[in-house]
Parts: C-alpha cells; sequence; structure tokens
C-alpha cells in the first residue's frame, strides 16, 4: 500500500510541474541598466592667430567677457607668453593677435612688488569683472625665484600667514588700445589659524568672483594636505588701501583626504537661479570637477572627467585619444557650456603621447581646449 501511494505522490508531482508556466525571460524594461561611462570631452589645440599651434603659454586660469574666453600665463611660460592675457575665439579656439606686455600704472611701479612683477611674475588664476568690462583680477602664487623685498617692505609685509614672500591680488584693467595695465596690487594676508602652511609653489591657483564682488582663492594645499577655499571682499575702498588684505574661510565642504595630492587648480562662480551660488572647481589630480554650494546647503558633488586630444593623424591613428594626463587648471561658463583649459604639467604630458603626429604638439607643451554642457543636476 505504501509503495502505491509512494508512485501516485511522485506522479502528482510531475503533473504539477508540468503544468507550471515556463519563468518569464528578462526583457529589455526589467534589465538592470548598465553603468555610464563617463564622458569623454574632445580637446581643440589652441592656435595662434597665424594659424601655428600656440607653444609653451602655461596657461593658468580662464575667464570670459563678452563671448570670449581669456587665459593668463604663469612665470614658467615661454618668455613671449608671460605678462599676456590671451584673448581666444571658443568656437574656433584660435588666439587673438597678441598685444605688448601688461604694463604698470604708477601707483603699482611705486609699489614694494614692482620689481617682482615686471620680470617674471608667477600668475596662477584669471577673473573677469562682472560689472565692468575693462577690468581682471589675477593672483601670484611662486615668488622664490625674486629678489628678497627692501629692508622696509620685509619689515612691512612679513606676517603672511603662508610664505615668506606675500601672495598678490592685481587689478588688471584694459586701455582704449587694447592693451592691459596693472593699476594696482595687494598682499594677502592668511591668519595663522588657518594653517595654510608655507608652500611656495603650492598656494593660490583658482579665482572665481561673484555678482556682489565675493572672491574665491582655491589654494592648492594647507599644512594637512587639503585643498582650500578662502574669499575676501572686492569693492571701490579695497583697491584704495595698499595693506595686507585679510582672507576669510567661508567653511565651504571642500574634500578633504588622508594622503595624496588632490590640489583646486581652477575655479568658476555659477548661479543656476536666483539666489543659488556655486562653484566648479577643477581637481588637477583627481580629473575631476567639484560642485560646492556656496551656501552649504548641498555636498559637494564629484563629476568625473575623462579628456581626449585629436590626433592629428586620423588615416593611421584614433582620430581622438584618451589623455593620460591633461591637467585642467581653468574653467569658465558662457551661457550653458563650461569651458576647460589645461596647463601642460612638464614633467608629464609626453605620458599622453600616441599618435606620432603628435609629438611635437606635447614637446612644446600646447594647451587644448575643451568644453561641456552644464547639467542641471548638478546643482539639486
Amino acid at each position: 500500500m505504501k509503495s502505491t501511494w509512494l508512485l501516485a505522490g511522485v506522479a502528482l508531482s510531475v503533473l504539477v510541474a508540468c503544468s507550471e508556466a515556463p519563468a518569464e525571460a528578462p526583457t529589455e524594461a526589467s534589465m538592470p541598466e548598465a553603468p555610464k561611462a563617463d564622458p569623454v570631452l574632445a580637446g581643440k589645440w589652441i592656435l595662434e592667430a597665424d594659424g601655428g599651434v600656440m607653444l609653451d603659454p602655461q596657461t593658468s586660469g580662464l575667464t570670459h567677457r563678452n563671448g570670449k574666453l581669456y587665459s593668463i600665463s604663469d612665470g614658467s611660460a615661454l618668455k613671449s607668453q608671460r605678462l599676456q592675457i590671451h584673448e581666444i575665439d571658443p568656437a574656433s579656439a584660435t588666439l587673438s593677435p597678441k598685444v605688448d606686455a601688461m604694463s604698470m600704472a604708477g601707483r603699482v611701479r611705486r609699489s614694494c612688488f614692482a620689481q617682482y612683477l615686471s620680470d617674471e611674475p608667477d600668475l596662477e588664476a584669471l577673473v573677469a569683472d562682472p560689472n565692468d568690462d575693462n577690468v581682471f583680477y589675477t593672483v601670484t602664487e611662486d615668488a622664490t625665484r625674486t629678489g628678497a623685498l627692501s629692508d622696509n617692505c620685509q619689515k612691512r609685509f612679513e606676517n603672511t600667514g603662508s610664505t615668506d614672500y606675500p601672495t598678490l591680488l592685481v587689478r588688471v584693467e584694459a586701455t582704449s588700445e587694447g592693451r592691459y595695465r596693472m593699476t594696482h596690487v595687494r598682499p594677502l594676508q592668511f591668519p595663522l589659524e588657518f594653517a595654510v602652511g608655507d608652500f611656495p609653489n603650492d598656494g593660490i591657483e583658482g579665482m572665481a568672483l561673484s555678482q556682489d564682488g565675493t572672491l574665491y582663492l582655491g589654494l592648492e594645499r594647507d599644512n594637512a594636505g587639503n585643498p582650500r577655499i578662502f574669499t575676501v571682499q572686492l569693492n571701490d575702498e579695497f583697491w584704495q588701501q595698499t595693506d595686507f588684505a585679510v582672507v576669510a574661510d567661508p567653511a565651504l565642504a571642500v574634500p578633504t583626504f588622508d594622503s595624496g595630492r588632490h590640489p583646486i587648480n581652477g575655479l568658476e562662480y555659477y548661479s543656476p537661479a536666483e539666489g543659488k551660488g556655486f562653484l566648479l572647481a577643477a581637481a588637477r589630480n583627481d580629473n575631476e570637477l567639484w560642485v560646492i554650494d556656496t551656501t552649504g546647503a548641498l555636498p559637494t558633488k564629484k563629476i568625473s572627467l575623462q579628456l581626449s586630444a585629436p590626433s592629428g593623424d586620423p588615416v593611421n591613428c584614433a582620430e581622438q585619444e584618451i589623455m593620460d594626463n591633461a591637467s585642467i587648471e581653468g574653467l569658465a561658463v558662457i551661457g550653458t557650456t563650461l569651458w576647460l583649459v589645461n596647463d601642460p604639467w612638464k614633467v608629464n604630458y609626453m605620458k599622453n603621447l600616441q599618435c606620432e603626429a603628435n609629438r611635437a604638439r606635447y614637446e612644446g607643451m600646447a594647451p587644448l581646449l575643451f568644453n561641456m554642457p552644464i547639467d542641471d543636476a548638478w546643482f539639486k
């Protein structure tokens, strides 16, 4: 009897199993989404007005005015590129013809810093005044190559809170002839409690300016090895003074790290809506764009970047080649487009060489211009 019941149970199990509907194959809608690859930003070589590639400008900073982009060269650029503000047509990545090097107004020539500013100043950022089309601001970094200040000047400006030679904020004005002149200069002072440290070549590298005159200053690293953002408030009275301008700490949500080098090398201010302001920061070593809420209401977002350069030989090489090391050092927003420029890092730039057609460009430290659309999701 047990055998009969057992056989009947097996038959019933088989019958039930056969009557079950087969499992549905996964549809396209039910499949998990594949992770999206980081967008690749295709660069254009920046060209001189005569059509040749721009050579070794050591582009530092990027800003915009009346639909054009502007960059500035640091103290390690070719001599012909130094003390120049370079006007760039964003559509073609072509420079306007060069003008004379920046001149100095009398008050700058009479300042403690005239010798440094007239020789090889390490100009490391550039920002246009949103309320005055003729005015730009720049900032200096490494002054270790210059001679010492006079005794009186050294005594007056020794308490920098950072490096022996002070960081200088410089006002630049366009003349009616299309040239540029340094009209004012003020040294910056960092309160000791900010623990900025003495790093002459790791100082202020980025600047951004809001409509209300808040100037944001991006520091590469402090005593703890972390990037920082400070502020000063610009107004008419600011430039009538010649003593230290003391920076403030707005306590923004700048990423911190336990190790490694993660400098900020470019800044841009962007307001997606009235009452909202964000800083876009170029994290050069990380190949990232940081989106920092200036009100502190939202956490900082990190956007990964991939950058490519045209090979110059699409027959034998890929049309665009992913760069190993781009080193973004300037950001500027025109409308809803973010423009980025790189500063060729001399010890790393040849790592980008893949196609032999590009050898002369990389050896010549030629910079590239990139762009990407602004994404509303960055600000939510």
